[in-house]
């Protein structure tokens, strides 16, 4: 099978190392926009051949898009318009409305599947890539009745039986709106601690020597690439930012316990807290038994 892969950075890259091992025979077609990126690719074994992106795109049976979001609005239509007729194209953008708008315009819509790997790290690039990271993790396929059974079996069976992911299924507006609090919102508050403490604290030596390992894992979201949540923050703005002022409710209402010393409330709101542990832990339970 041949297999184009369009952006080799972590995403990307890990895609294909995981493609390679657990599809032996497939062949991966490298795209990227940086030199040094395509060059690593091919030393790391991510890709075995680069080529430019039309030309990528007309031999693959399979075209996967691993670009920030923005990224995507642009490639999609002209990728959609070189594959061959019984060609796939599958992203993975962290964002899925308004790909899939872009798509629903073009009139080889039917050979596209949006998706979304729930899977990630900090670290970006090549370099960063590692077989493990999509193993087992979630998949999210959004608007599938729009694809083709053909082109959506293909991805599932990419996904499912050769990377083990769990695949379930979201109308793309809905994807939006629930991702905005379970991922884009934890980016940004890593993010806004990483600038508090920075602004506020000068002494790296102290931030150094009183950081622990809560401080450490809160603020290791602010470490990701800016080149690619930019654009997610904005493709989805609206929704993140009603989750943006439901947390700064949060954060106001307890900045007003603290100012009036209500340690009950404050007790009560962190005790509440609490219950996201079980949903948590049932989630971890539930994948854990379907492995």
């Amino acid at each position: 099978m041949n297999i184009s892969v369009i952006g080799l950075g972590l995403l990307g890259g890990s895609t294909a190392l995981a493609l390679k091992k657990d599809l032996p025979e497939c062949r991966i077609v490298g795209v990227d926009t940086s030199e040094q990126h395509a060059a690593q690719a091919l030393t790391l074994g991510i890709a075995d051949k680069i080529l430019p992106l039309q030309a990528a795109v007309r031999q693959a049976e399979v075209v996967i898009l691993a670009v920030p979001v923005n990224t995507i609005l642009g490639l999609l239509p002209d990728v959609l318009s070189h594959i061959g007729d019984r060609s796939v194209v599958v992203d993975l953008g962290s964002t899925k409305e308004q790909i899939c708008q872009v798509a629903d315009a073009h009139p080889r819509r039917k050979r596209f599947v949006a998706a979304h790997p729930i899977a990630g790290t900090e670290r970006s690039g090549p370099v960063a890539a590692f077989t493990e990271l999509l193993l087992g993790k979630q998949m999210i396929i959004c608007d599938k009745e729009y694809s083709d059974i053909d082109a959506l079996e293909r991805v599932e069976y990419l996904f499912r039986n050769k990377l083990r992911m769990q695949i379930s299924y979201m109308e793309s507006a809905a994807h939006d709106r629930h991702i905005a609090y379970v991922s884009h919102l934890s980016h940004i508050s890593s993010f806004a601690l990483s600038n508090a403490v920075l602004e506020r604290e000068k002494d790296e030596q102290s931030i150094f020597e009183m950081a622990g390992s809560g401080f450490s894992s809160t603020v290791r979201l602010a470490k990701s690439n800016p080149a690619m949540w930019a654009p997610i923050f904005m493709q989805n703005a609206q929704n993140v930012h009603q989750s943006l002022s439901a947390y700064i409710d949060q954060l106001q209402q307890f900045k007003t316990w603290l100012e009036q010393q209500d340690e009950a409330e404050m007790y009560q709101w962190m005790e509440n807290a609490n219950a996201i542990r079980a949903i948590l832990s049932g989630i971890q339970t539930s994948e854990q038994n379907k492995t």
